[in-house]
């Protein structure tokens, strides 16, 4: 496996007139209609600072609706910040979160992590599909050392759902996992950057898929989906929150108009929006990956079950791919080069299309030069 979030991009070779056509990230896209009107509504007049706006006072009730649970909810801005300071109150300094290991929080989120935790260890189970498996974990745990006064200390797990692979836990999965942390006394944590697409992809509730699977605690992501810049941290743990207002303060994601923030994750969830943004990109992924099976000089190398495709191209038909205006990110090796390919909230068919047509167009040719050179 690799991490590709923040990649090489490489960049297309073909002229000004080519349209970009760009499958690099989810990332890249611009903002639902919807959420863009309820910026510009809150634009609309003066709203108290730092949380104090009706947006915000609003979030808590509609969230806990959404959860069919009480809950506590903070805004903040990026999905490092969710993740790293939800895990600085789960885990003590010299405490360690187990994490798969190509998770962001691992790869690509510059020890934030562990800078917030005030220097608690990361601690990686590897895998072949992205996933922690239940089984690994519980033999990890049981030989690291618990009451020790030489290891550091297990404290949390965290889960990315859906994960770096683009696979998706199953409910029966995360219980499993949840058991494991129970019986060691860990908190279970859920890196939701592309939550919705796993709830769209599982078919569940958000419920089933959080506090009743055991999580404690949640990263829920809307950027990658559709909003401008936000997300949030969600508490079904509640005696996990105590401190939590102070360290987003202190680390400076207190917005002083937090309605902005607060705006964005109300018409994200509102009409479920969320889910509908999630189903298109799901869909959209599905329909490439059908495609792009066909070819026989491609493989996919997991199963398409959220809105990421890794797939193996050899590297001639990648430059034809670039040189038509598509952009993705690259792990390049000798003859085979493995892509990934992102689809979004506002991917259209025609991209897929014209992605499938294109590799088909040049398939057989990069296949049949492979094939004179093994």
């Amino acid at each position: 496996m690799f991490s590709f979030d923040n990649g090489s991009l490489t960049p297309h070779s073909a002229g000004d007139d080519t349209q970009v056509m760009n499958f690099a990230s989810d990332n890249v896209t611009g903002v639902s209609p919807e959420i863009m009107a309820a910026l510009n509504a809150a634009n609309d007049g003066a709203a108290l600072p730092y949380g104090q706006d009706e947006y915000t006072q609003r979030l808590a009730t509609q969230f806990s609706e959404l959860f069919e649970k009480e809950v506590t909810i903070f805004p903040v801005a990026t999905g490092s910040a969710a993740n790293a300071l939800a895990l600085s109150v789960m885990t003590p300094p010299f405490g360690a979160i187990y994490c798969q290991a190509e998770s962001h929080i691992n790869v690509d989120e510059c020890g934030a992590p562990e800078f917030y935790t005030g220097g608690a260890k990361l601690v990686t189970l590897p895998s072949s599909d992205g996933k922690i498996h239940a089984t690994d974990l519980a033999t990890v745990l049981d030989r690291a050392g618990a009451g020790i006064v030489h290891h550091v200390q297990p404290a949390a797990v965290s889960l990315t759902q859906a994960t770096e692979a683009g696979t998706v836990y199953s409910l029966n999965e995360i219980q499993a996992i949840a058991e494991v942390t129970k019986h060691h006394s860990l908190y279970l944590h859920m890196d939701g950057a592309r939550f919705a697409n796993a709830v769209a992809s599982l078919g569940c509730s958000p419920a089933d898929l959080t506090w009743r699977a055991g999580v404690d605690v949640l990263s829920f992501g809307a950027t990658k989906n559709g909003a401008l810049g936000a997300e949030a941290v969600v508490f079904f743990n509640q005696a996990l929150a105590q401190s939590f207002a102070f360290r987003r303060k202190r680390s400076g994601h207190l917005f002083s108009k937090m309605r902005f923030l607060s705006a964005q994750l109300e018409a994200y969830i509102n009409d479920d929006l969320w889910l509908r943004n999630a189903e298109n990109a799901n869909r959209m992924a599905r329909n490439l990956a059908q495609g792009l099976a066909e070819l026989l000089d491609v493989k996919l190398c997991y199963p398409v079950e959220a809105n990421e495709i890794f797939v193996q191209f050899p590297n001639t038909l990648i430059t034809e791919l670039l040189a038509e205006g598509f952009q993705f990110y690259c792990k390049q090796g000798e003859h085979f080069t493995t892509i990934r390919l992102v689809t979004a909230f506002n991917t259209k068919e025609a991209d897929i299309t014209a992605f499938i047509e294109a590799a088909q167009r040049y398939s057989s040719v990069a296949f049949a030069g492979f094939e004179s050179r093994v």
